[in-house]
């Protein structure tokens, strides 16, 4: 491998100071890739009107093509942050304007181009925001094969459309998971159950290795529903990234309720507990199903 600096006319931050990962990439049969950190690019998803492609200048590398906004990273910059970050700088996609669900990674060795699939939670309208752009456009899924595509959009397009319709859903029974840990939740089941949605907010925010889940890509950014009973109905449910869902009587129930409602929504549905005779029930309806060490693959 090895370090290529950019030459004039080749991609670059709109302003201020060069980035270290503003740089080629080249590969020992002559291949190059922008970006020494890797790159990423944000497939936004918007339910009405398609996914979000840019039309590259001529003079950007694989020109006059339609693929996403994305870009380098920045050194240390994770693949979520740089997209974002990116696709802002490009497109001018407003933070908070799009929720993750997918990160899906080529890996050439040498690099890799991390693309995040992400759903639009507000919608907008981009704007072209650096010279690296002819044209941004919000594309239905399918015309996207009618345009010329940037080589590296084009290979992975089949997969990423193929996962489109995939959302996973976590639904955790959370006495259960809370009373596997002895560390006194006896004493104080509202509390302990808070500390299990600080758990579980830190993995919706980090995401799961796709291959717990079963599922194609790198990293899966699952919705995830917390089911509490009894005393623990008092925790707080503002806790971003998690849903709470309070049983008015049997949790097993509620937590039946909750697979099944998601499973009809077209939901990938994982439970997690060890009860097995909820267990059984809820794989009937469709769910796998995971004990509470499934939570934190390293204990």
């Amino acid at each position: 491998m090895t370090i290529v600096p950019p030459t004039p006319g080749e991609p670059r931050r709109p302003d201020g100071p060069r980035d270290p990962g503003d740089a080629w990439v080249e590969a020992d049969d002559g291949t190059r890739y922008w970006g020494r950190f890797g790159a990423a690019g944000l497939f936004a998803i918007d339910a009405d009107r398609g996914i979000l492609l840019q039309h590259r200048v001529s003079w950007s590398h694989h020109g006059d093509t339609w693929g996403l906004p994305g870009g380098a990273r920045h050194q240390g910059e994770s693949a979520c942050d740089g997209a974002l970050r990116e696709s802002a700088e490009e497109a001018g996609v407003p933070a908070g304007a799009v929720r993750p669900r997918l990160i899906s990674v080529f890996d050439a060795e040498v690099w890799t181009y991390s693309t995040l699939v992400a759903d639009v939670v507000a919608p907008f309208e981009p704007v072209i925001s650096d010279p690296e752009s002819r044209e941004l456009a919000w594309v239905p899924l399918d015309d996207v094969e009618s345009l010329p595509l940037h080589p590296g959009f084009a290979t992975s397009w089949p997969l990423l459309r193929s996962l489109i319709p995939v959302r996973p859903a976590i639904v955790v029974d959370a006495a259960n998971v809370v009373g596997s840990v002895p560390d006194g939740w006896w004493r104080d089941r509202a509390g302990a159950t808070g500390r299990l949605l600080e758990r579980l907010a830190g993995i919706a925010a980090e995401g799961i290795a796709a291959d717990r889940l079963g599922l194609p890509g790198e990293t899966w950014f699952p919705e995830i529903h917390v089911v509490v009973e009894g005393q623990a109905r008092a925790v707080t449910d503002e806790v971003t990234g998690v849903n709470v869902v309070r049983a008015a009587g049997s949790g097993d129930d509620a937590i039946v309720a909750e697979t099944q409602g998601l499973v009809a929504a077209g939901r990938t549905v994982t439970v997690v507990t060890s009860d097995r005779g909820l267990r059984e029930r809820v794989e009937a309806l469709g769910a796998a199903t995971h004990g509470p060490s499934w939570l934190d693959p390293a204990r």
